[in-house]
C-alpha cells in the first residue's frame, strides 16, 4: 500500500458517523451555552478578525505578537536588574560605601586599592549573568524562528517565522508540527474536519485529543479558498485555563458558538491528519501555555543566603574593632597624646584627625577610618572568587563524559551556575512522568489468555531477590500460583508438574537444580531491546503460530480478534514487507495492533464501515482475508473506561468486543462468563506489580433482534442535543454492554526511561524524597509508580479521591468536608501501632489536590504528605503544578528540585529551588525555562550524588576558608592599632594589602572549589548516604563558621605575637624595648615586622589549605607552594625599584630579611604554632568523632578492610541502604520478605498434607 494512497483512504473517513461522544456532538446552539451570554462583558471582550491582521496593528485592537521570551532582563532592565542583583549582598553594598568613602582624606591607603576590587567583582558577575541570559536569549530565538505557513492574501501561502505571526493571521500547519500560537480550527485534511492533536507538552497526557472544526468553514478546504475568507470571532481575554474556552464565530452574518474542541493549543503537536488550517487568536504572551508559565526568578542558593549572615557577623566584628579603635585613638588623644613631642599637636591644627580640643570628633572620624582600614575582615573577593570557581565546576559539569547520551548526542548543560551546591542539597525532587521518567512508548509486554499467563519474563526485582535467596523464581512463582488458584488447565499442570521436579531437584542438589533449568527454558528470562518496536512480548508457547495448539483455541482466536478489531487505528506503510505500522489514538491501541500482528492477525485496511483482517486460519493452516462490518464504535472515555465495537463477520454474526479498566469489566462480565476470573485476577495482580498498564478483554454474541431493537434507542441517543446528551449516550451503551464472557488481560509497558528505576534507588539511598506529578490519569500513575519503584507491594496507599457524591453537588464546603474527611482517617490510620514504621504512599487525584491545595485545607494536607514515603498526583494541571512546588518547599523548608520536559513543567522548573529540564523529543520550554538540562533523567543520579555532593562541600569549605584567611590578615592590622596605641599607622604597605586577595591567596582557594574530592565518583555512587551531609548541611553549620572564626583568631594572635616577641622585649620597668635584629645590632623598624608578619600570614594561610584539601593533583601543589614563592619572587623586585616607588620596601629582603637568620626561623615556628589547632582539632575527631566521610577515607585509602574480606565495606553499603523505603533495593528487600513468608506457608502446608496422609500414618504407626 503506497503511502499516498493511504492518506487518501484516511481522508474519506468520517469518524464524526462513527464517533458518538466527545467533540463529536451536534453544534452548540446560543442558547445553549450560557458562556456564550457573558460576551462582551469584562473578561469576554476580545475581538478578532480572521484573515485581517493589519486590524490589529493599533489600538483598540492591537495585540501582542507571538514573540515569546524567557530571559530574566533585556537591554533596558539588564542595568537596574543587574545592579540590585549585585548590591543586595551586603558586602558589595559595604564596599560601595568605603570606596565612596577612600575618595576623601579619611582613608588610610590609596583609593584605587578599594575601588579597582569593587569594579573588577561587580563586573565579573554582572558579565557572567549576561552571558548566562545571552543563551537564554539564543534559545528562545530558536523557538521565535521557527516557520510555518501563513496566509498573505489571494490564497498564496508563504513561510513565515512564529515571531512574525499576528492575531488573525490564517496558517497552515503539517503532520506533526507544533502550533504557533493559539488556534481557531478551520479546517483539516479530514472531510469533516477533524484532527487529533498530541497535548503531553500541555498537560502530560499521551492519549491523543480530538478537534473538530465548525461545519460553516469545512469548505476551506485548500489555499485558494482562503483568499476571499473573512470572519469575526469574539472570545474571551487570555487567561490560564486549558480546558475552558468561550466564543461565537461571525461568517456571513451568521453566528456559530465554540467550544475547546475547536481550539489548538500552543506547544501543542498536529498528529495523525495530514494539515489544518486555523486562524490566531491568541499570540505570544496572550497564550494559554504562556499565561501557565511565569518569568524566570532569580534563585539563590541556601549557602549563599546564609554568606549573607556569616557577612552580618563580620561586619558587627567589624564595626566592633572600629569602635575599639575610635574610641580608644580619642582616650589617648586627650590624654597621652599631647605629651608626646614628636607629634607637635596643637590644639588649633588643622588636621580633624588630631583635634586636641574636639577629640570626640577626631575619634569619630577615626572610626570612619577604621572602618576602611579594617574592611579586609569582609572578603570582597569571595564573591568572585565563587563567581569563578562555580563557573569552573559547571563546564567540568558540562565535560562530564558520564553525563553525555550517546542516543541524542545530548550532555548535560548547566543554563546559571549560582545553584552548583545547591545541587549537593537537594531533600525534595518532583518529577513530571511523561517524557521524563517514560519514553511516550508502549511496549507489548504479557497476556493472560483463558486463565493461563503468557510472556513470563522474570522482572529484576525477582532476579535480584531469587539470586540473594538462591530461589529460581520460575519455580517460586507457578508454585505460588498453583497453591493460590484451583486451575485445572492443561498449562497450569504443566508448570505444577515442573514445580514439583524443581522441589525434588532442589532436595538432589544444585547440580540437578542446574541440568532442570533446561527444561523450563519455555519463557524468556532475558530482557533486551526488542527486535520489533512496541513489541517486546517472548513466550514460545504463542510465537510462530504455536498457539493454534493451545487448549481452549476459540477463546486465544477471539483474545486476538478483540486486540485487531477494537481500536481506531489506522494502517500505514511499515519498513519491513508484509509489516505495517499504525497510527492511533494512544500509543497503546498501536502496540495491541503491532502484537496482534505478529499473532497472526494483521488489521491492513479499514474503509468507514469495513475493517480488513489478515487471519491466520489454524484449520487449513494459511493465512485467509477477512471482513468486519463495523457497525458501532463506543469510543474510551474517563467517565466510561472501556471502549466497544460492534462488528458483524462474513457469515452475518454479530459481536460485541470491549476492552477496558479490569474493575469495569469484571462488573458487567456474564454468570458464565467469569470461567477465568479468579486466575486472572491473580495475573492482574503480577502484572501491576511489575508496573505494567492493564486492560481486560471481554466479548459478547448478540442476536440480530437485540441488535437492531438496541441500535435504535442509540441512534435516538445520539441525535439528543442538549447538556444531558453524553448522559443519555452513556446510559444507552451500557444497555448493550453487559453479559460479557472475558477473555484474558494485556499487559503493556510505558517504556521508562533508560537507568531510570537505578537513579532513583540511588537518590532513595541519598535520603530525597521522589514526587510523582503527572496529568495523566490514576492507574496509569500508579504503574508508572510500581514500574520505578515508587510503589511496592507491601506498600500502604493512600487514595484521596473526591467522592461521587461530593463530586456530583460541585459545592465547595461539602468537597472540603470530604477531603477533610479523608485526611482525618488517613492520620489516623497512619497514628496506628502496626503502621508507625511502614512505609506509606498517598496518591491524589486532581480535582482534589485542587481542595486540599486551598489555605484552609493545606495545613491537613501536607504534613501528611511530607510523612509519606511516595506521593503520586495524577490528573494536575500546570499551575497546580508549581502550587505544589511552592507550597512544599514553604511548608518544609527543604531544598525543592523540579524536573520535567514539556510547556507544562515550566512553572514546576521555576518554581522549585532548581529546575531540571530534559532536553528530549518535546519541544525545549523546559529546558529554556530551566536551570540544568539533562539528555536523560537517569543523568540526575549523578548530578546530585556526584557533583551536587562535591560542589557543596567545594564551596562550604571555599567560604570557610575565606572568612578564616581574611580574620588571620584582618585582625593584625587591629593589633597593630592597638600595640601602637591606636596611632593610625598602617602595619603593611598598600601593595602587600593588594596582593594578598588577588593574587598571594586567591588561586589556591580556586583550586579548592573546583577540584576538591572527599571521595572519588565511583564511591559516591557506592555510598549515596554520604549525600545526606548536605541535606543535613554538616560542613556549613553556625559552629563550623564559628569555630573557622575562632581558628583565625587564634592565627592571627600567633602569628602578631610572635613576631611581636621576635623584635621586641620588656625592660625591668615593664616597658617595650627593641632588640637587635641581625648580627650587626640593627632594630627592626614597621617595615621588617610588617614583612615578617605578612610572611607568615601568606605561609599560615597557604599550610592551612593544604590541611583541608583531601584530594591533591599536581594544580593544587603548584598554586599553593607556588604562591608562597611567589612572594618572595615579589618581594624580593619589589625591594629592587627605586625608593620612589618601592618606599619602605627597598631592598628589604635582599638586606634586611633575607640575611637574619631569625626570620626563617620565626616563620616556621610561628606556621607550626597557628596550624597546631586545627591539626589537633581533626586528629581528635577522625580518632573518635569520625564523620561518614572520614570512615570511608580510611577504608579506601588505608585499606582497612582488605584483611576482613571487605566486610567492613560491604557492613557501610548495607548501611547505605538500610532506611530506604522506596526505590529499587527497598522494593528487593520487601519482595523477600513476602518470599519467605508465601515459601514458609507452602512449607506448612505441604508439612500438613503429609503428615495428615493415610500413607504417612500408617508408617509412624508400624512398629519398627
Amino acid at each position: 500500500m503506497s503511502g499516498s494512497a493511504g492518506r487518501r483512504r484516511k481522508r474519506k473517513i468520517r469518524w464524526s458517523k462513527l464517533y458518538s461522544y466527545g467533540c463529536f456532538r451536534p453544534p452548540y446552539t446560543l442558547d445553549s451555552d450560557p458562556g456564550q451570554q457573558l460576551l462582551g462583558q469584562p473578561g469576554f471582550s476580545r475581538v478578532v478578525f480572521c484573515n485581517e491582521p493589519q486590524l490589529h496593528k493599533a489600538k483598540p485592537y492591537k495585540y501582542p505578537k507571538n514573540y515569546v521570551s524567557t530571559t530574566k532582563y533585556s537591554i533596558v532592565t539588564f542595568l537596574p536588574k543587574a545592579f540590585f542583583e549585585q548590591f543586595r549582598r551586603v558586602a558589595n553594598l559595604y564596599f560601595l560605601l568605603a570606596a565612596v568613602l577612600s575618595s576623601t582624606y579619611l582613608a588610610p591607603f590609596n583609593p584605587i586599592s578599594v575601588i579597582a576590587p569593587l569594579v573588577f567583582v561587580v563586573g565579573v558577575s554582572m558579565i557572567k549573568e549576561a552571558v548566562e541570559d545571552w543563551h537564554r536569549f539564543l534559545q528562545d530565538l530558536n523557538v521565535n524562528s521557527r516557520t510555518v505557513r501563513a496566509h498573505v492574501g489571494g490564497g498564496l501561502f508563504v513561510e513565515k517565522t512564529w515571531q512574525g505571526l499576528c492575531v488573525g493571521d490564517v496558517v497552515k500547519v503539517n503532520k506533526n508540527e507544533y502550533f504557533p500560537s493559539d488556534l481557531l480550527l478551520l479546517s483539516s485534511s479530514f472531510e469533516d474536519g477533524i484532527c487529533y492533536v498530541e497535548t503531553m507538552n500541555l498537560d502530560g497526557e499521551t492519549n491523543l485529543k480530538c478537534k473538530r472544526s465548525l461545519e460553516a468553514t469545512l469548505d476551506l478546504a485548500n489555499d485558494q479558498a482562503f483568499s476571499g475568507f473573512k470572519a469575526t470571532i469574539r472570545c474571551e481575554d487570555p487567561n490560564p485555563h486549558l480546558y475552558t474556552f468561550v466564543g461565537n464565530f461571525e461568517l456571513n452574518n451568521v453566528t456559530h458558538p465554540l467550544c475547546p474542541a475547536t481550539m489548538l493549543l500552543r506547544d501543542s503537536k498536529l498528529r495523525n491528519t495530514d494539515y489544518i488550517y486555523g486562524v490566531v487568536v491568541f499570540s505570544g504572551p496572550d497564550t494559554k501555555a504562556v499565561r501557565n508559565s511565569t518569568r524566570s526568578p532569580s534563585k539563590r542558593s541556601r549557602i549563599e543566603r546564609k554568606m549573607d549572615l556569616v557577612i552580618y557577623l563580620l561586619f558587627s566584628m567589624l564595626l566592633l574593632i572600629s569602635v575599639v579603635t575610635s574610641t580608644g585613638f580619642a582616650v589617648y588623644l586627650k590624654s597621652e597624646m599631647a605629651k608626646w613631642w614628636y607629634l607637635s599637636l596643637q590644639d588649633d591644627d588643622d588636621d580633624s584627625l588630631f583635634r586636641l580640643s574636639k577629640p570626640q570628633r577626631s575619634g569619630f572620624f577615626q572610626y570612619v577610618r577604621a572602618l576602611i582600614l579594617y574592611g579586609y575582615l569582609i572578603p570582597i573577593s569571595l564573591y568572585v572568587s565563587i563567581e569563578v570557581v562555580k563557573v569552573l565546576q559547571a563546564m567540568l559539569i558540562n565535560k562530564d563524559i558520564e553525563l553525555y547520551d550517546e542516543v541524542t548526542c545530548k550532555s548535560v548543560q548547566t543554563r546559571t551556575s549560582n545553584l552548583n551546591e545547591e545541587l549537593g542539597q537537594v531533600e525534595m525532587i518532583l518529577t513530571d512522568k511523561t517524557g521524563t521518567l517514560t519514553c511516550n512508548q508502549m511496549e507489548f509486554r504479557k497476556c493472560s489468555i483463558a486463565g493461563v499467563s503468557y510472556g513470563g519474563n522474570i522482572n529484576k526485582i525477582d532476579r535480584a531477590a531469587s539470586k540473594r535467596m538462591n530461589v529460581k523464581v520460575e519455580s517460586y512463582r507457578f508454585s505460588m500460583d498453583e497453591l493460590e488458584t484451583a486451575s485445572e488447565s492443561f498449562e497450569m499442570f504443566e508448570f505444577s508438574v515442573a514445580d514439583a521436579s524443581s522441589e525434588k531437584a532442589a532436595l538432589a542438589g544444585h547440580e540437578q537444580m542446574k541440568n532442570l533449568s533446561a527444561e523450563c527454558s519455555r519463557i524468556s528470562s532475558v530482557e533486551g531491546e526488542p527486535a520489533i518496536k512496541g513489541f517486546n512480548f517472548r513466550d514460545d508457547r504463542l510465537m510462530n503460530r504455536k498457539w493454534i495448539y493451545r487448549s481452549n483455541l476459540f477463546d486465544v482466536t477471539m483474545f486476538f480478534r478483540v486486540m485487531a478489531l477494537c481500536h481506531t487505528g489506522i494502517p500505514v506503510e511499515g519498513d519491513q514487507a508484509h509489516k505495517l505500522k499504525y497510527e492511533a489514538e494512544s500509543p497503546e491501541e498501536v502496540s495491541f495492533l503491532i502484537a496482534a500482528q505478529e499473532f497472526g492477525f494483521q488489521f491492513f485496511q479499514r474503509s468507514q464501515s469495513v475493517m480488513h483482517l489478515k487471519e491466520f486460519d489454524p484449520s487449513s493452516g494459511k493465512v485467509v482475508e477477512r471482513k468486519y462490518k463495523l457497525l458501532n464504535l463506543l469510543e474510551f472515555c474517563s467517565a466510561r473506561k472501556r471502549m466497544s465495537v460492534i462488528v458483524s463477520n462474513e457469515d452475518g454474526e454479530i459481536f460485541l468486543l470491549c476492552k477496558g479498566a479490569d474493575n469495569i469489566i469484571f462488573d458487567m462480565l456474564a454468570d458464565n462468563g467469569r470461567s477465568y476470573q479468579q486466575a486472572t485476577t491473580l495475573h492482574l495482580s503480577d502484572y501491576a506489580e511489575d508496573g505494567f498498564r492493564t486492560l481486560a478483554f471481554a466479548y459478547r454474541k448478540l442476536d440480530a433482534v437485540e441488535y437492531e431493537k438496541w441500535n435504535s434507542t442509540f441512534t435516538k441517543a445520539k441525535t439528543t442535543i442538549g447538556p444531558e446528551r453524553e448522559e443519555v449516550l452513556i446510559e444507552a451503551s451500557a444497555m448493550i454492554e453487559k453479559d460479557l464472557i472475558l477473555l484474558g488481560v494485556v499487559a503493556v509497558e510505558d517504556k521508562l526511561q533508560k537507568g531510570v528505576p537505578e537513579c532513583i534507588d540511588k537518590l532513595a539511598q541519598a535520603g530525597i524524597k521522589i514526587w510523582l506529578l503527572t496529568g495523566d490519569k490514576k492507574e496509569t500513575a500508579i504503574n508508572i509508580g510500581f514500574a520505578c519503584s515508587l510503589l511496592r507491594q507491601d506498600m500502604k496507599q493512600f487514595h484521596l479521591i473526591l467522592g461521587k457524591k461530593s463530586a456530583a453537588s460541585n459545592r465547595l464546603k461539602e468537597m472540603k468536608e470530604d477531603i477533610l474527611n479523608q485526611l482525618e482517617g488517613f492520620q489516623k490510620v497512619k497514628s496506628e501501632e502496626g503502621n508507625k514504621d511502614a512505609p506509606l504512599a498517598l496518591i491524589v487525584d486532581g480535582k482534589a489536590l485542587e481542595i486540599a491545595l486551598r489555605s484552609d485545607v493545606k495545613d491537613q494536607f501536607l504534613p501528611l504528605a511530607v510523612d509519606c514515603a511516595s506521593v503520586i498526583c495524577c490528573r494536575v494541571s500546570p499551575k497546580q503544578k508549581a502550587l505544589i512546588t511552592q507550597l512544599v518547599k514553604k511548608h518544609t523548608g527543604k531544598t525543592t528540585l523540579a524536573i520535567g520536559d514539556g510547556a507544562n513543567d515550566v512553572g514546576m522548573i521555576q518554581e522549585a529551588d532548581i529546575g531540571v529540564g530534559i532536553s528530549g523529543m518535546e519541544g525545549m520550554q523546559a529546558v529554556m525555562a530551566s536551570d540544568i538540562s539533562l539528555p536523560q533523567f537517569q543523568f540526575l543520579g549523578r548530578l546530585l550524588i556526584v557533583h551536587g555532593h562535591w560542589c557543596y562541600k567545594r564551596i562550604s569549605k571555599m567560604i570557610l576558608y575565606f572568612v578564616y584567611k581574611n580574620i588571620a590578615f584582618g585582625l593584625t592590622l587591629f593589633y597593630y592599632e592597638v600595640y601602637t596605641r591606636f596611632s593610625g599607622e598602617v602595619l603593611y604597605d598598600d601593595w602587600y594589602m593588594a596582593l594578598f586577595n588577588v593574587i598571594l591567596t586567591s588561586l589556591p582557594v580556586i583550586s579548592l572549589g573546583v577540584l576538591e574530592q572527599d571521595v572519588s565518583s565511583e564511591v559516591c555512587l557506592k555510598f549515596p548516604a554520604l549525600y545526606q551531609q548536605g541535606q543535613k548541611n554538616i560542613y556549613f553549620t553556625w559552629s563550623r563558621i564559628i569555630g573557622w572564626i575562632l581558628n583565625g583568631i587564634v592565627a592571627s594572635l600567633v602569628i602578631f605575637l610572635a613576631n611581636i616577641c621576635t623584635i621586641s622585649t620588656f625592660d625591668k620597668h615593664g616597658i617595650v624595648a627593641e632588640k637587635a635584629f641581625n648580627k650587626d645590632g640593627h632594630v627592626a623598624d614597621i617595615t621588617h615586622l610588617g614583612a615578617m608578619t605578612y610572611t607568615c600570614i601568606i605561609w599560615t594561610v597557604n599550610c592551612q589549605i593544604a590541611l583541608i584539601i583531601t584530594h591533591f593533583t599536581w594544580i593544587q601543589h603548584l598554586f599553593i607552594w607556588g604562591s608562597i614563592f611567589i612572594w618572595y619572587i615579589f618581594l624580593f623586585f619589589y625591594g629592587a625599584l627605586p625608593p620612589a616607588i618601592s618606599n619602605r620596601g627597598f631592598h628589604v629582603l635582599v638586606e634586611a630579611l633575607g640575611p637574619a637568620p631569625i626570620y626563617w626561623l620565626v616563620t616556621l615556628l610561628v606556621v607550626v604554632a597557628a596550624l597546631l589547632p586545627y591539626f589537633i582539632h581533626i586528629a581528635i575527631q577522625r580518632s573518635f568523632y569520625p564523620l561518614d566521610d572520614h570512615v570511608i577515607q580510611e577504608m579506601k585509602y588505608c585499606r582497612k578492610d582488605i584483611g576482613n574480606n571487605n566486610l567492613i565495606w560491604e557492613r557501610e553499603q548495607n548501611n547505605s541502604v538500610m532506611m530506604t523505603q522506596i526505590g529499587f533495593s527497598a522494593r528487593v528487600d520487601a519482595r523477600i520478605k513476602i518470599m519467605k513468608e508465601n515459601l514458609n506457608q507452602k512449607g506448612q502446608l505441604i508439612y500438613r498434607s503429609v503428615t495428615s496422609s493415610p500413607i504417612f500414618r500408617s508408617l509412624t504407626s508400624s512398629p519398627m
